[in-house]
């Protein structure tokens, strides 16, 4: 979908991202400096009110399609349980220039970080990738490190695409409502590395939240922020469900099929997972 005028404006969008910042916090999915935000507004904007001060920035990938319009990106080590008291200080505007190889980075005057996320690849690789198969002018993408999807992650059965939504997804009628994709997987990469980039680009385009095997997750929205957010949430909760039943030796069944088929049919879910 395509956000319709009037756009929100960045202050607005500053305020959302601190309040999903401040939600992974409080699930316990972002320790330390842990986790990053990107949302990408395609259209047209002066971010100078905001973020007074620019230079030049060379981009760790390209994206010729997205010239002119760029995003709202979270510090590299900065808290994001601290977004919401100062997102002048966590927060930078990024635009693509043309050609789609530099970008100029304006910051605010409070600025506490020297440059966007070590993940910025992966984020801009995978906003071009969606904006431009979809004609977005909008989209979010979330990564934090819940621990319950993490630890399940370091299990050799889960770490599957089918495997682990059948078995996350299985606990609360809520997780194929909102989750009917499934969960994505890819095997443990160097974070920040190309092969990382390219695997979350190819997995995004089948899965709204996909699990960085031994490292975190990834979650996006074309609607908000905190859509992707709750992503994070329902998946999280249902690996707690199953890390409990684990740790309990497998009394529980969870939702069957029957009654997970019953749901979808219900609610209308288009899903391939049960």
């Amino acid at each position: 979908m395509r956000i319709p005028e009037p756009y929100p404006s960045l202050s607005t969008l500053m305020t959302l991202i601190g309040e999903a910042g401040q939600r992974l916090a409080e699930i316990e999915a972002s320790e330390g400096s842990a986790g990053n935000i990107s949302v990408y507004l395609g259209w047209e904007l002066d971010p100078t009110d905001e973020f007074p001060l620019s230079e030049p920035f060379p981009l760790p990938t390209a994206a010729p399609e997205l010239v002119g319009h760029g995003f709202l990106v979270t510090g590299a080590g900065r808290r994001l349980r601290e977004i919401i008291r100062n997102p002048h200080a966590n927060l930078a505007y990024l635009r693509i220039e043309e050609g789609g190889r530099q970008g100029t980075l304006y910051t605010a005057r409070e600025r506490l970080f020297k440059t966007p996320t070590s993940e910025l690849n992966s984020h801009i690789a995978v906003h071009r990738d969606q904006v431009t198969r979809n004609g977005l002018n909008f989209h979010a993408l979330v990564h934090a490190q819940p621990f319950h999807l993490v630890y399940l992650s370091h299990i050799a059965r889960y770490q599957d695409s089918l495997y682990l939504s059948r078995h996350v997804l299985r606990w609360q009628p809520e997780s194929i409502v909102n989750i009917p994709d499934g969960i994505g997987f890819l095997p443990f990469m160097l974070p920040g590395s190309p092969e990382l980039m390219l695997g979350n680009v190819r997995m995004m385009r089948d899965h709204r939240i996909v699990v960085w095997g031994k490292h975190g997750v990834l979650a996006r929205s074309d609607v908000s922020v905190k859509r992707a957010c709750d992503l994070i949430e329902y998946a999280e909760t249902g690996a707690r469900y199953e890390y409990m039943n684990l740790t309990n030796h497998g009394l529980a069944d969870g939702l069957s099929t029957h009654e997970l088929r019953m749901i979808c049919d219900a609610f209308n879910v288009d899903q391939h997972i049960f």
